[in-house]
């Protein structure tokens, strides 16, 4: 076989590969909110996506005699300029070794021309990414007051946006506006949750414009609109990180507490901004066993379920 033939067969493998993990799409078509209807495609270049025309998530799912009913939405980092989509990819199958079910989140980013408004954009499709897997919860194994996020970096902030925002950005007039979005738990590894002092600056700038109001910075501040019926929230944060001020999860565990929220944070010495599934230094490494331990404390995940 030549060359040519050679790498012909191997990229149709991996097309193949990619198209067998199910999308879903987020909106019917022509229903979707907050859009100027400019016709986009998805830009992906060295395993992240710069555009996304068609926001939706990956569905993985663990074998029916290893689903243990519970899921979890995972939104990946990029500070609100892209989306680093394979790292989110690996973490929703360490997900289905446990039997709980995973969704990547591709959602629009806030810096589309084809948005109206930009600050509102990762809300409004996790909010629908939430009503989509609890309106088929039976259909898919999942019980429905199981059903979590998780956020790496800036997904952070959309999955502890999704936990304390109130407010329904996502109803278009569909049978899903009757749908609760709210998650029932939060876990959040290096999260940006501050639009304030402590913002990582990049991503603020990203999502509410380089001169945002203090209404606005105030409002996306996460840690700032806790109640107490915000879920609870296992946190994950390197105290060396320099790209996210690990002060932005001390804010949020202080104020979870506050309300009285049930919270569970790990400040580990090493990891900087790059704690992952895989090559953790020390201590760092225990993070994704605490998680597990955590969402079995919790009852998300019964204890006699979990694989050894």
């Amino acid at each position: 076989m030549n060359r040519s033939l050679f790498l012909l067969v191997i990229l149709i493998f991996c097309s193949q590969l990619a198209s067998a993990q199910e999308f879903i799409s987020l909106w019917p078509q022509g229903k979707m909110p907050n859009t100027k209807g400019m016709a986009l495609t998805d830009s992906i270049f060295n395993e992240r996506y710069y555009r996304i025309g068609n926001p939706g998530m990956y569905a993985f799912f663990p074998s029916k005699q290893e689903n243990r009913g519970a899921a979890v939405v995972i939104c990946p980092g990029g500070g609100y300029h892209h989306y680093a989509y394979m790292g989110a990819m690996q973490v929703a199958k360490w997900f289905n070794t446990m039997g709980v079910s995973a969704f990547v989140l591709i959602s629009r980013l806030p810096l589309s021309s084809d948005l109206v408004d930009r600050s509102i954009v990762p809300l409004q499709d996790a909010q629908r990414a939430m009503k989509i897997i609890r309106s088929k919860a039976t259909e898919w194994g999942i019980k429905p007051d199981k059903i979590g996020v998780m956020g790496f970096s800036a997904g952070g902030h959309v999955a502890s946006s999704v936990g304390v925002h109130s407010e329904d950005v996502s109803a278009i007039g569909d049978l899903l506006d009757q749908i609760a979005f709210r998650p029932d738990f939060m876990l959040l590894v290096s999260p940006v949750i501050t639009m304030g002092e402590y913002a990582h600056k990049g991503g603020r700038d990203n999502l509410l414009g380089s001169n945002p109001s203090k209404e606005l910075i105030d409002k996306y501040s996460n840690e700032l609109q806790v109640t107490d019926k915000t879920p609870p929230a296992f946190i994950v944060h390197a105290e060396n990180d320099q790209t996210v001020n690990p002060k932005n999860s001390f804010l949020f565990f202080s104020a979870l507490r506050e309300k009285n929220v049930s919270a569970s944070i790990h400040i580990f010495p090493f990891g900087g901004h790059a704690i992952g599934l895989q090559n953790n230094p020390g201590s760092t490494k225990l993070w994704k066993e605490l998680c597990e331990m955590w969402l079995v404390e919790k009852g998300f995940v019964e204890e006699n379920q979990v694989p050894k």
